[in-house]
């Protein structure tokens, strides 16, 4: 069973029920009851447009669960609709369905998480985790954005940094999470950079390339994570960090700066460094600096912390982190990594355990786990 390839049609299939007159929320569970049955019937009867046997499936699945409340006329001039056999159009409307989902109607926590779902074909659980709430929460929000779309018609499209949003934390899953979904966010950010002249969705683009540029040298060949101070750049991918770079190029020529073009200055830096010893990490505190200002984000001052500590010594990077909340994501392990640069390896240690015990995933935490070990190895000896 190819559940890769049953990924990548879902949003399709979906956006063409929806374009069709289905309701959202109507035409989500049609499809999603089309997906069953593939999984049922595929493996011993694959179709040979796959796609087409979806749509075609879905429409049935919407009609059985429309006559159940619905009139016989308005029935009948359903089924008059009913796709006729053959292949389905090529037309890639996923895109326009990340619109929908991110209609004015909808707080931005709402349209994110619906996309994402429905979409992005993460699950409730996996949207959850993103955002630290209970599952039940999650699923109800969901519910009640499905509800809010159901009656929007097709052709009107949501708020772009919405859409910017949903990419980047599409991707962001794609990227570290179980689902890997950053090829598609790429896909669907560069389809979206062609048909809107927009810095920020270049600046989008850019930090995707940059970041997926290092995606070969981010783990070992056991599955362990490599800091990004250790990859071996000779793994990195010099085509998509020359792409990235040149497209982040002209976004701030336009002197339009955004949080997605500072990000990708960023990135950019890293990139260009050839060895870890040679970053700039002077700039680097100085887009930062830009990022605050546009942002305000608690994460960001926390990766600027340890940028300071990089650029000034692992004292000065200690007393901005001082400065910050200590229930922050990741604060414990930043504080344990500037102990340990700064000689307190006992003090590390000790935090790079506690941090391990608050890891977002198990090759974070198997990763502060090996840290906390090797520093006391290091004591003992």
């Amino acid at each position: 069973m190819d559940e890769a390839l049953l990924r990548s049609l879902t949003p399709s299939v979906l956006a063409l029920l929806v374009r069709r007159g289905a309701d959202f929320a109507a035409a989500e569970d049609a499809v999603q009851d089309a997906l069953v049955e593939a999984v049922r019937v595929w493996p011993a009867d694959p179709p040979r447009d796959p796609k087409g046997w979806l749509v075609t499936v879905a429409w049935r699945k919407f009609l059985d669960q429309s006559r159940a409340d619905t009139a016989r006329r308005r029935r009948e001039d359903r089924a008059g609709e009913e796709p006729a056999p053959g292949p389905a159009p090529a037309a890639d409307d996923t895109l326009r369905l990340y619109f929908l989902c991110a209609h004015p109607s909808l707080t931005p926590s709402s349209a994110v998480a619906l996309t994402l779902r429905a979409v992005g074909g993460l699950t409730t659980r996996q949207i959850a985790r993103a955002y630290l709430v209970p599952e039940a929460t999650m699923a109800q929000r969901i519910s009640r954005a499905k509800r809010t779309v159901s009656g929007v018609r097709f052709d009107r499209p949501g708020d772009v940094a919405t859409v910017l949003r949903v990419l980047y934390l599409v991707f962001n899953e794609g990227y570290s999470g179980d689902v890997d979904l950053a090829a598609e966010a790429i896909r669907l950010t560069r389809q979206l950079a062609a048909g809107i002249d927009h810095p920020e969705v270049a600046g989008l683009l850019a930090l995707m390339l940059l970041h997926h540029a290092r995606r070969a040298g981010r783990t070992a060949p056991d599955g362990s994570l490599v800091p990004l101070a250790e990859q071996d750049r000779g793994r990195w991918d010099t085509r998509l960090i020359a792409e990235g770079v040149a497209i982040l190029q002209a976004a701030l020529a336009r002197d339009r700066l955004g949080e997605f073009q500072a990000q990708a200055a960023i990135a950019a830096l890293h990139a260009d460094a050839p060895t870890a010893e040679e970053t700039d990490w002077v700039q680097i505190v100085e887009w930062y600096d830009e990022l605050l200002r546009l942002t305000g984000n608690p994460v960001v001052r926390l990766n600027r912390a340890v940028a300071v500590g990089e650029a000034d010594g692992p004292r000065a990077g200690l007393a901005a982190l001082a400065e910050l909340d200590g229930s922050l994501p990741r604060h414990t392990a930043v504080a344990a990594y500037l102990h340990e640069r700064d000689g307190d390896l006992e003090a590390a240690a000790r935090l790079y355990a506690e941090a391990a015990h608050h890891a977002a995933n198990v090759a974070e935490r198997d990763h502060l786990t090996r840290q906390a070990a090797r520093l006391n190895a290091r004591r003992r000896h």
